[in-house]
C-alpha cells in the first residue's frame, strides 16, 4: 500500500492518501463499484464516454450533498457523451435514499464500500477514515485522464468552472 502524506487535510489537520498516485496523460486505471441496486458496474463499461469521476467522502455531509447536487445540474447541460459519476464510500442503499431525497437523477452514484477498487485505483483512499477523499478526474473517451483537481481542504468544494472547462475541451 502506497502512502501519500500532506496532500490533503480535513479541517486543516492532515490526512493520508493510500493508493497508486495518478497523473494528466496516465490510462484511467478500471475499477468495480457498486450501483445503487447492489448490482458490480466496471469503469471500462463507460469507455467512449468523456466521464467526470467525483469523488466524495460522503453524500450525507452538507460539501458533498451541495457537490454532488452541483454537478447533477451540470449534467443535465451535458450532452449525452458526458457522464457524470459520483463515488462514495456510502453503503448503496444509503447513496438511493440520498438521490431519492435530493431529487439527483443525472448523475451516477457509484459505492466503492465493498473493497476499495476506486479508492485504491486512484489514490483516493483516506488511510485515517476509510473514507473517499474529495478528487474530481476528468477522464476522456479513450480512458486517458485529462484532468486531476485535488481538493486540498476536504472541507471545500471543487472549482466547478475548472472542471467544466476541462470537459468542455474535449468535445
Amino acid at each position: 500500500m502506497i502512502g501519500h502524506a500532506g496532500i490533503i487535510t480535513m479541517k486543516g489537520n492532515p490526512l493520508t492518501l493510500v493508493g497508486k498516485e495518478l497523473k494528466v496523460g496516465d490510462i484511467a486505471p478500471d475499477f468495480e463499484v457498486l450501483d445503487n441496486d447492489l448490482a458490480p458496474v466496471k469503469f471500462s463499461s463507460f469507455r467512449g464516454k468523456i466521464c467526470v469521476i467525483s469523488s466524495v467522502p460522503s453524500l450525507d455531509t452538507p460539501v458533498c450533498d451541495m457537490e454532488t447536487r452541483r454537478f447533477n445540474e451540470e449534467a443535465g447541460k451535458l450532452g449525452a457523451d458526458i457522464q457524470i459519476l459520483t463515488i462514495s464510500m456510502d453503503l448503496p442503499f444509503a447513496q438511493k435514499r440520498w438521490c431519492g431525497a435530493a431529487g439527483v437523477d443525472k448523475v451516477i452514484t457509484l459505492s466503492d464500500h465493498r473493497d476499495a477498487s476506486f479508492g485504491m485505483a486512484y489514490g483516493a483512499l483516506i488511510k485515517e477514515l476509510r473514507l473517499l477523499a474529495r478528487i474530481v478526474f476528468v477522464v476522456d473517451g479513450e480512458g486517458v485522464i485529462r484532468n486531476i483537481q485535488v481538493v486540498k481542504e476536504q472541507t471545500e468544494e471543487p472549482d466547478y468552472d475548472a472542471v467544466l472547462k476541462a470537459v468542455n475541451a474535449l468535445t
